[in-house]
């Protein structure tokens, strides 16, 4: 795997020959250092290999029939494939609801031995079946339930997700599974996921049938490619916070002298001179022998940020992976004295970290929904790419308050609309190229097939020949972009487990789908429907600048979904028209969008509560003791601040519900704290630094001139 030092090293020795003669077959490059790719993932050529031991193939995992009809074949040879790789334990692997920010890996799982142990010969023997492998039970009496279980009725009920491979990570093997109460209901993140998927594909052939195209047996999928933001920064400085490590950010702190006013930093070079290159170097390569295919890395623009993004695939799939993604990161950054910070504004005044959610839609066999060309020439119409389009401005502006909860991360209280994302104003960027073309087809100017653009550059050098880009420009500064074939949601957080945000998408456009085939079936003509349908929601396309504050006014009074608030827009999760819809679509029902919404309500309030307590501990323990010594800084203040933080926490725990707790916890965090944090800032400003106890910005988060790497005994380019 060309994922250390040492294995660069050794394919640049392997590739060097003697330049062969004019008449010998060109030499490719070898790709034995890569051998090791997904052999820690049962699918593909693995599965098939073991599975043929057993007499199938990787083929019957294609069918998820196979865990009623070949349970115990499948079990039979995971269980090979295991102790082959030198495991020999499981858990069924499911996402509790409210996990970002605090769980570890955001996953839950009880590890068992494959093993039995006979009583009669006191041998040790294997012990894993077809039921093991597809089902299990727990306790699920402490995870955040939103009142949808209580303790006497507490059993978690585990489903194996057939869309999602089984994987081996050290001694134990992972199976991605649904976690359900006794009664069927969804305790977890991927069980409604699942239920929109098949919603999305239910509606989705529908529609395509319409348009002229049927796909028979196969599904309408959605896939997805997750952009994955990070900071990483010494860990012994890591250790001298009691925020970072109680609570992901920094609730006080002085910036430094330097921030990304130069923007140094955003795809600079990786330097030597700190571990942060080889700690990415080693997560790419755990990555890939789980079949990740983290392909992509780079610095993002603030000091000590860095980006890794996979290609796109299916969103279960996608999901699990970049959950352990997260996890591998955090884990590895230790092994290189590091600590790797996922929430998404761990620093102020840089920015913050997020997960652009690229999203889109095709058929199982290729045909991209969102590919103008591909869906036009596989429909045989002209006018598919319009209707499909038209059907998800639709569900962008009528939902955008549900696209707005799915975001709505403790995190992202600061950094929506901060620079680095787009402000909590829901519109979709097409691209002048588009939204001309769409226009004609609404005002009925034209119906004629969509073809994208082509613009040449031409440099006026002899050596840069002129070539070709879009004919569009990339919008960072809108939530909802078209991207060419996908749509990319960039406002999600960093921290988050994604389903939800998936979850959204794929009812929101499975319910247009439906809303146009009911028409269709009903007698009315498709186009006609299309072209209703983009004059009444066309006040949701903006292609301008999201960032310019008369732009955001004038969104605003164009009536497109607008939610400041995170905790209001998680209260819009149990309107009447957002239980309606999930309930028509068959995604949750109205007593689950109520426990999802408590359960975020109270991630929200918990988290301030936590970051406040900190604050308190940090006031007494090192600030004000800081201030003392130095004989300087507001002392009076800083010790009138605790009183007014414990008074608030104690105003949040008496508060008669979590819609009302969350409320005052925003007001804590974003008024209260954020006046106190001023003050803590300015006592940092004047005490001496031998007399501040706490880790500064500029200790934390300038690697290249803080930290050096060990040189290694070899080096990296042999002479």
């Amino acid at each position: 795997m060309l994922a250390t030092t040492a294995a660069a090293r050794s394919l640049l020795r392997s590739s060097r020959f003697t330049a062969p003669a004019a008449t010998t077959a060109r030499t490719f490059a070898s790709l034995e250092p890569y051998s090791d790719y997904g052999k820690s993932v049962f699918t593909g050529r693995v599965a098939d290999e073991y599975l043929k031991k057993h007499g199938s193939s990787g083929d019957i995992l294609k069918d998820p029939s196979w865990t009623k009809s070949h349970s115990d074949t499948v079990a039979a040879a995971v269980l090979d494939w295991a102790v082959d790789r030198g495991a020999n334990t499981y858990c069924h692997w499911f996402q509790p609801m409210a996990a970002s920010g605090v769980r570890h890996g955001q996953t839950g799982q009880v590890q068992n031995m494959m093993m039995a142990f006979n009583r009669t010969t006191n041998d040790i023997e294997f012990d894993f079946d077809g039921k093991n492998l597809t089902k299990g039970e727990t306790d699920g009496s402490s995870f955040p339930n939103g009142g949808l279980r209580d303790t006497h009725t507490a059993g978690g009920y585990l489903a194996i997700d057939t869309s999602s491979p089984i994987f081996l990570r050290g001694d134990t093997i992972f199976i991605p599974s649904a976690f359900v109460s006794y009664y069927g209901a969804a305790l977890d993140e991927k069980t409604p996921l699942l239920r929109s998927n098949a919603a999305l594909s239910k509606h989705g052939k529908r529609l395509l049938a319409h348009l002229g195209l049927d796909i028979g047996d196969q599904d309408v999928i959605s896939n997805i490619g997750l952009e994955q933001e990070f900071f990483l920064v010494p860990r012994d400085q890591y250790y001298r916070r009691p925020d970072l490590q109680m609570t992901g950010r920094t609730i006080i702190g002085r910036d430094a002298p330097r921030g990304q006013e130069m923007c140094d930093h955003y795809m600079a070079p990786p330097s030597l001179a700190s571990p942060a290159l080889a700690a990415m170097q080693e997560m790419q390569d755990e990555c890939w022998r789980l079949g990740i295919p983290l392909k992509t890395r780079h610095r993002e623009v603030a000091p000590n940020q860095y980006e890794f993004a996979p290609l796109f695939g299916l969103n279960t799939t996608q999901v699990d992976q970049n959950l352990m993604v997260m996890q591998i990161i955090e884990e590895v950054a230790i092994r290189h004295g590091l600590a790797a910070l996922m929430q998404e504004k761990p620093f102020n005044d840089v920015n913050g970290s997020g997960k652009h959610n690229n999203w889109s839609i095709g058929t199982e066999d290729g045909v991209m929904l969102l590919h103008p060309a591909k869906v036009n020439a596989a429909t045989g119409n002209d006018s598919a790419f319009a209707v499909i389009m038209s059907a998800i401005v639709a569900a962008v502006n009528e939902h955008g308050d549900l696209m707005r909860m799915a975001i709505a991360s403790p995190g992202n209280d600061f950094r929506l609309g901060a620079c680095e994302a787009p402000p909590a104003i829901v519109s979709t960027y097409l691209g002048e190229d588009i939204t001309f073309y769409l226009s004609h087809f609404k005002d009925g100017k034209g119906e004629g097939e969509y073809i994208p653009k082509l613009k040449t550059l031409d440099l006026g050098t002899h050596e840069v020949l002129p070539f070709e880009v879009p004919a569009e420009d990339r919008n960072r500064t809108s939530p909802f972009p078209y991207g060419g074939a996908r749509f990319e949601f960039r406002a999600v957080g960093s921290s988050q487990n994604v389903s939800m945000v998936n979850t959204v998408l794929n009812t929101i456009v499975a319910e247009k789908f439906a809303e146009f085939a009911d028409r269709v079936d009903a007698g009315e003509d498709l186009h006609d429907i299309a072209r209703e349908t983009l004059n009444e929601h066309w006040k949701v396309i903006f292609n301008g600048n999201n960032y310019d504050e008369a732009m955001q006014q004038e969104l605003t009074d164009r009536g497109i979904w607008r939610i400041d608030s995170g905790v209001e827009a998680i209260a819009t999760l149990t309107s009447e028209k957002n239980v309606n819809l999930f309930q028509k679509m068959k995604v949750l029902t109205k007593e689950e969008c109520e426990s999802r919404k408590d359960v975020l309500h109270d991630h929200y309030t918990g988290t301030v509560d936590m970051e406040a307590k900190c604050l308190v501990d940090m006031l007494n323990q090192h600030i004000i003791p800081s201030v003392k010594a130095a004989g300087v800084g507001p002392l009076s203040d800083l010790e009138a601040a605790v009183g007014t933080l414990k008074a608030a926490i104690a105003e949040i725990h008496a508060a008669e519900d979590s819609y009302k707790a969350a409320q005052l916890a925003r007001v804590l965090r974003l008024e209260t704290m954020i006046d106190i944090r001023a003050v803590c800032d300015a006592a940092e400003e004047v005490v001496p630094a031998n007399l501040w106890t706490l880790a500064t910005y500029k200790e934390l988060m300038f690697l290249d001139s803080h930290t050096a790497s060990t040189p290694e005994t070899e080096p990296f380019f042999d002479e």
